[in-house]
């Protein structure tokens, strides 16, 4: 019994093993199965990274590829053969307005930016711009190069969603808020808020900075959005002879340095490509190449003609009437190539629907997947579908452009009105381009009723859009996101068609006033330096400006010579502050303390000469103490 009890125990046992093992087998096989098909489901798509690029100035017939058979372009040319081409694509026809709408999908009126210069090309606080989206979609941002839509707060990139900021002052190099006697070469520039000097081209260092911010985000597994923006070929036309020497002492081209900025450019583009390329990050990276205007260089107009909308004499403008700052296509019809091996943009294509700047923050939201908040609406369109085929939307779609340049816009100011291939020109002037590219001849009177139709819609554009110029850029001052804080007259707002927005104009003694839009953010004592020079040249208000040299082995020529003034009396107007005081000529700056209140106000400043002439102070530096 215990023999066959002890059998049966064991046998009970050895059953209840075998139970468990198979259990565990079966067990085994499942989760095994299990952990297989978790492997084959697909992994999260990775986003992509952006990078846009923009050059300056720089026009539609600029680029071999698009028929100019002067300038060789083979890398811009090499993007032309994988990209989405837009071939009626339009922006503003100068350069700070076209960036206010990339920036934010808006045109450029509704932005705030309308000019250059005057306190008109500050882009207005409220608008939130798709360096910002991307920042709130976990994107890295950063910005090299020409940001030119507010040096102050706040209107500047690293205000405005960028968090990588590399840039030089103002619209251009040489300019009033650029460091003092920059001449592209081994430059000054502000870096993330501060003052740096870098060796090396100006072209150079943007890109080269570039592709060490994209690889560093790389390395941090983060995708990132970077807004690559040249300066050149902007004024002056400053580059190695290298560069411009090809172009030199050849008939049909206007200006050989202009095409010298250009070929950089061009290199550099091939040198970014190959990096790409070699990290392996450009299957999966947006690469978006355009321009900001019309060419300012490329093309001449014709003996007798207007500078900017006559008739092409010399040079290449692929076909077109009129250059930057035009109303007519050479001032705003420009190349948009754009280029995503892994979204499948891979494939030279042309697209012909009329597009504009504005549609370029849309598309990167559409492109990338991007959530944006729901009071968010653009003036554009995402160009996805015309990538994809499908140009419904597109059809009867119209394009309004223009050239304000004044304090506030005025209705058919130097405007395009643009619909499939007709153009009605500042209200009065239509053009089919169909029959007619150069647009000479005027049809306004043999299609009275296309007129009329066109004036109608633009007559609703501008009621829809026009109480937006109510809203005005204040630079904010007293906030410690920026004090002090320099004011430049570049941002005068003034009657003169232009305020000294170059440094030439500070050296020559330029005589103009106006006022500065200021917002004290917080009430209390301020101090106020009125300066004639920058606060980095050490310069009394009397002193001259050293002759900056020309610079062997290149373009660059000497600046101006300076003039000397001998300011007498200095006054202020702020709020319910005026005060006048004698001015010691030997000094830096006139220095005034004054009390002010939180909230929105004018500063105005005069200098009295010892010839009894008035102008106002170039430069005006405010802290709260």
């Amino acid at each position: 019994m215990t023999f066959s009890k002890k059998y049966q125990t064991n046998s009970v046992s050895k059953k209840s093993l075998l139970s468990c093992f198979l259990m565990m087998c079966i067990l085994l096989i499942f989760v095994s199965c299990k952990s297989e098909v978790k492997q084959t489901e697909p992994k999260e798509k990775e986003k992509p990274n952006v990078i846009l690029l923009v050059v300056d100035d720089q026009g539609y017939g600029d680029i071999s590829a698009l028929g100019n058979k002067e300038i060789k372009t083979p890398n811009i040319d090499g993007l032309y053969d994988i990209s989405a081409r837009f071939t009626q694509y339009h922006v503003s026809p100068t350069c700070a307005p076209t960036r206010a709408a990339l920036m934010t999908g808006h045109h450029s009126n509704r932005a705030g930016v309308w000019h250059t210069v005057n306190g008109r090309s500050l882009i207005l606080d409220r608008e939130t711009t798709i360096a910002q989206v991307f920042k709130d979609n976990g994107y890295a941002t950063g910005i090299f190069g020409k940001w030119h839509l507010g040096d102050n707060y706040p209107f500047r990139p690293q205000d405005k969603g960028f968090e990588e900021v590399l840039v030089h002052g103002g619209g251009g190099i040489e300019q009033t808020m650029d460091y003092w006697d920059n001449d592209y070469f081994n430059d000054t520039y502000t870096h993330n808020g501060k003052l740096e000097k870098f060796e090396g081209f100006c072209t150079d260092i943007w890109f080269e900075n570039a592709k060490k911010y994209m690889s560093e985000n790389q390395k941090n597994n983060k995708p990132f959005f970077c807004y690559l923006s040249t300066n050149a070929a902007h004024t002056p036309y400053f580059v190695e002879n290298k560069y411009s020497d090809p172009y030199e002492n050849n008939e049909n081209i206007p200006n050989a340095a202009f095409y010298g900025l250009i070929s950089n450019v061009d290199e550099n583009i091939g040198k970014l490509v190959d990096y790409l390329k070699a990290i392996d990050l450009m299957d999966n990276t947006i690469l978006i190449f355009s321009t900001d205007n019309g060419t300012s260089a490329g093309a001449k107009i014709e003996k007798g003609g207007d500078r900017l909308d006559g008739f092409i004499a010399k040079g290449y403008n692929a076909g077109m009437r009129g250059i930057k700052a035009s109303m007519y296509e050479g001032g705003h019809r420009v190349p948009l190539f754009i280029h995503w091996k892994d979204g499948g943009i891979t494939t030279g294509k042309d697209i012909n629907e009329l597009t504009a700047h504005y549609d370029i923050a849309p598309t990167l939201v559409d492109l990338c997947g991007l959530e944006v908040k729901e009071d968010l609406k653009f003036d554009g369109k995402s160009l996805k579908p015309l990538i994809d085929g499908h140009n419904e939307e597109f059809i009867d779609r119209a394009v309004i452009t223009n050239s304000q340049r004044i304090e506030m816009p005025e209705p058919w100011r130097r405007t395009a009105f643009m619909k499939g291939d007709w153009r009605l020109v500042n209200g009065t002037e239509l053009y089919d381009l169909s029959k007619d590219p150069e647009q000479r001849t005027n049809i306004a009177d043999q299609f009275p009723e296309k007129v009329a139709a066109f004036k109608d819609e633009y007559d609703a554009w501008w009621k829809e859009i026009s109480p937006s110029y109510s809203d005005q850029p204040y630079i904010i001052v007293g906030t410690p996101m920026d004090n002090p804080t320099i004011l430049h007259g570049h941002d005068w707002h003034t009657k003169a068609v232009a305020s000294p927005w170059h440094q030439r104009h500070i050296r020559q003694g330029y005589i103009d006033n106006g006022y500065w839009l200021v917002k004290v953010a917080e009430s209390g004592k301020y101090n106020l330096k009125l300066r004639r020079w920058p606060v980095e040249t050490g310069l009394a208000l009397n002193g001259i400006a050293p002759v900056r040299p020309a610079l062997e082995g290149t373009t660059v020529r000497e600046s101006v010579k300076s003039k000397a003034l001998t300011i007498k009396n200095a006054r202020i107007k702020i709020q319910d502050e005026e005060q006048s005081v004698a001015v010691d000529p030997n000094a830096e700056f006139v220095e005034f303390t004054v009390d002010l209140k939180a909230g929105e106000t004018q500063l105005q400043t005069w200098f009295t000469l010892d010839n009894k002439k008035e102008l106002g102070s170039y430069y005006v530096v405010v802290e709260k103490i």
